[in-house]
């Protein structure tokens, strides 16, 4: 049987991710990678996090938890809006608890802490996207009651075929 984790000795604190949090911010991003296999798959640098999250018009917002003044983890998010529903909610790009502080809830008080904010805003929902190998990260959101939308599916284009689809051409 696994051993439970120790309740943290000073409490969680969760606050909004400043511009001195960028290398945090990163590092857990390249954290995410490493535990689903894909590092190899990021580009973004610490200079894109300070200047997409916290330039003149930022592209994500985050909530950075603490333990003692430590990094323990980190929600990345965004605004969305549903016109079927004609409301507001809130997407979740990416969750991370630092390895030392998982088993302390840290992931489920990110996410209590963010759908708080978006009602309090007039959000009505949480979207996210799951890894498919992620069985953990599954198991997690499920928990927690945030469950597959099994009547969608995420389509994307990227790269090259981005590139040439917003300049008019047809992708390769």
């Amino acid at each position: 049987m696994a051993e439970r984790a120790a309740r943290p000795a000073a409490p969680v604190s969760i606050r909004p991710g400043r511009i001195e949090d960028a290398d945090a911010i990163h590092g857990a991003l390249l954290g995410i990678g490493d535990a689903v296999g894909e590092r190899h798959k990021i580009t973004s640098t610490v200079d894109d996090i300070r200047h997409f999250g916290f330039g003149p018009h930022p592209a994500f917002e985050t909530l950075i938890a603490e333990i003692d003044s430590e990094f323990a983890g980190m929600c990345l998010y965004f605004p969305i809006f549903s016109s079927w529903m004609g409301r507001p909610g809130v997407y979740v790009q990416d969750l991370f608890v630092a390895e030392r502080f998982r088993g302390f809830r840290i992931g489920e008080r990110l996410l209590r802490r963010l759908t708080k904010l978006s009602k309090d805003s007039g959000g009505v929902y949480l979207r996210l996207s799951v890894d498919t190998d992620n069985a953990k990260a599954k198991a997690f959101y499920e928990r927690l009651g945030i469950s597959h939308a099994r009547g969608e599916q995420v389509h994307k284009i990227l790269g090259e075929a981005f590139f040439q689809f917003a300049d008019g051409d047809s992708p390769a």
